[in-house]
């Protein structure tokens, strides 16, 4: 932890943690989410890029990708990974490869999203004692990044929290919801944690830019509004999750909420989540969760139309005044390795990476690469 080091460590462990690419803002985010691909290749996946077996990390940088975004957990005792030990894995790996990484903490054991919110179990008698949750959200967040300063590991960018278009850590379990947000329990959490975020920056060569991120455009700008009247103001990124068969909003409507974000914050915006299949086909018994209900009729599932997805929304964002797309996850291929549902993956007919041609880069992959149109006058 950073409060045990000595001022001599903590002078080194700044210097190790600031290459000079690291502190630049790029001009767009070429993002790819590759939280499972550690896990994947423990699996015994590999990964493949014009015929030959590469590590994958390269195989993002080498397509033109500049941002990995890695999850992390509070206590998942049903995994290994997703902990503090593997999120680090992930940031030394992505640095290597010469990319910026977002961290996005969960503040959850489990999958933390728009449909639940489930407190830590470490934290579930502090629920209802906002300013004891408050305190542990700051402790914590704080911890965290003071042990990735420590050993050259301060990302880039930091989410406080995942997709909380319901009420932060409000739920004990699956089964239950709260029902409506109490806003001045919401921001004081969220608040708590965007201050350890913003002191841990002001500690560090590496100031994290902070994020706030929901899921889906038509609840972003309802849950922004609600935001701002609690408090809820001292963030740089607006993340938005977008996949359409999750979304009331087809393109066409998330360009127009982009526009009009873009133009009512300050805050920049970037769809921090999006992904589309190239293919219907399974791998393995595992559920795929985009399958035929998930496709538009301009994009078949195919791997040119998986590419001309990824063109286009991008090219949108760009349009839009956004400044980042990130793919989620484009390296959870089909092993034997089981997930908490089945053996196998859920999503590696939506990977960059086909099974049929031994975990082959797909044209997709390389859509970070494609010739976009820029606007003549960058945003302020």
């Amino acid at each position: 932890m950073l409060r045990s080091l000595t001022a001599a460590a903590l002078t080194a462990a700044l210097l190790v943690a600031t290459p000079g690419q690291a502190q630049e803002v790029p001009r767009f985010y070429f993002g790819a989410d590759l939280s499972y691909v550690n896990e994947m290749e423990a699996c015994g996946a590999g990964y493949r890029l014009n015929g030959q077996a590469r590590d994958p990390y390269e195989i993002f940088a080498e397509t033109g990708h500049n941002l990995v975004r890695v999850r992390l957990w509070h206590d998942a005792e049903w995994t290994d990974y997703s902990d503090l030990p593997d999120v680090k894995a992930t940031i030394r790996r992505a640095r290597a490869a010469g990319m910026q990484v977002l961290l996005d903490f969960h503040y959850s054991d489990e999958w933390a999203d728009g449909d639940k919110q489930i407190v830590p179990r470490a934290w579930r008698h502090l629920r209802d004692d906002v300013p004891a949750l408050s305190q542990a959200v700051y402790d914590y967040t704080r911890a965290v990044l003071a042990e990735l300063e420590a050993e050259g590991l301060m990302p880039e960018m930091v989410q406080v929290g995942n997709e909380t278009n319901l009420e932060v850590m409000g739920e004990l379990d699956w089964k239950e919801t709260r029902g409506g947000i109490d806003w001045a329990r919401n921001a004081a959490l969220l608040n708590a944690g965007i201050r350890a975020v913003r002191e841990a920056g002001a500690a560090s060569a590496i100031n994290p830019r902070i994020m706030l991120h929901i899921a889906q455009p038509e609840n972003v700008e309802p849950w922004f509004a609600a935001a701002a009247e609690a408090g809820l103001t001292d963030f740089d990124l607006i993340g938005i999750s977008y996949y359409r068969k999750w979304s009331s909003q087809d393109l066409a409507g998330l360009e127009a909420t982009l526009r009009r974000l873009d133009a009512a914050y300050e805050a920049e915006v970037i769809v921090v989540e999006t992904s589309y299949p190239f293919t219907t086909d399974s791998a393995d018994a595992a559920l795929n969760l985009l399958g035929e209900d998930t496709l538009l009729p301009e994009y078949p599932a195919t791997e040119e139309g998986q590419l001309r997805y990824m063109t286009d929304i991008t090219q949108l964002v760009i349009d839009a005044g956004g400044v980042g797309v990130v793919y989620w996850e484009p390296a959870w291929v089909s092993t034997g390795c089981s997930t908490r549902w089945g053996q196998g993956s859920h999503w590696e007919n939506a990977t960059f990476f086909d099974w049929r041609r031994g975990n082959e880069l797909t044209a997709a992959g390389r859509w970070a690469q494609v010739d976009y149109r820029w606007p003549e006058t960058p945003r302020d």
